[in-house]
């Protein structure tokens, strides 16, 4: 797997184009953790034809914003998201592809130690799946920094198109997490698309409660 690293998200005049089979974006604020990050899990990855593609947030414009921008300018049959404290297990990406090469899956969740397989907050989409979700970008562009990973792991469920592996392990290591809030806009949007059943593609109500 080979890394890119690209300059600040809003040049909008520099975007990367490229092309593989999986492409992962890791958007990042932290030079020196990404480029560890990126190191480990490029190495770690066990794909050849794969980028992981970094994308500096120096504006802040959030965590969708820069996965859509990055998800709009590629081209790959997967595509997936990671941050920059991601720590992997060995072929964590390998395992992944694998998983959505089964006929009806489109959304992998990785193993990241706290959810279970219960949510993608890393993940991996077939991009054909993700493209007909919300008009060409990956996550809806209402979020900012959270819940959206939350929707389309929702959407995928209702579709059980929905794959997990507990091999591919893919773990946030932030020493505060548990001690951090999340942001209420984003909740309250959350909110507000599941009374609608986001968009009515979701009907079962254990789903819409999933994350409420």
């Amino acid at each position: 797997m080979k890394v890119s690293f690209v300059g600040a998200a809003n040049e909008r005049n520099k975007k990367p184009q490229l092309t593989a089979e999986t492409v992962m974006v890791m958007p990042y604020t932290q030079p020196d953790l990404a480029r560890r990050a990126a190191t480990l899990l490029a190495s770690r990855s066990g794909v050849k034809d794969g980028v992981l593609l970094a994308i500096e947030d120096t504006d802040h414009e959030g965590f969708i914003a820069v996965v859509n921008r990055a998800f709009e300018a590629t081209e790959s049959t997967y595509f997936g998201y990671v941050a920059q404290d991601a720590f992997p297990g060995r072929q964590w990406l390998a395992l992944a592809v694998e998983a959505l090469r089964q006929r009806g899956k489109h959304l992998f969740a990785f193993n990241d130690g706290k959810w279970m397989g219960a949510l993608a907050g890393f993940g991996l989409a077939t991009r054909a799946w993700a493209a007909d979700n919300y008009d060409g970008a990956l996550f809806y562009p209402g979020y900012q920094r959270h819940y959206a990973d939350c929707e389309l792991t929702v959407l995928a469920l209702a579709e059980q198109a929905f794959g997990y592996n507990a091999n591919s392990v893919l773990v946030e290591v932030d020493w505060e997490k548990d001690k951090k809030g999340v942001n209420t806009a984003d909740r309250n949007l959350y909110l507000d698309r599941a009374q609608t059943g986001f968009g009515g593609r979701v009907i079962a109500p254990e789903l819409i409660r999933m994350f409420s």
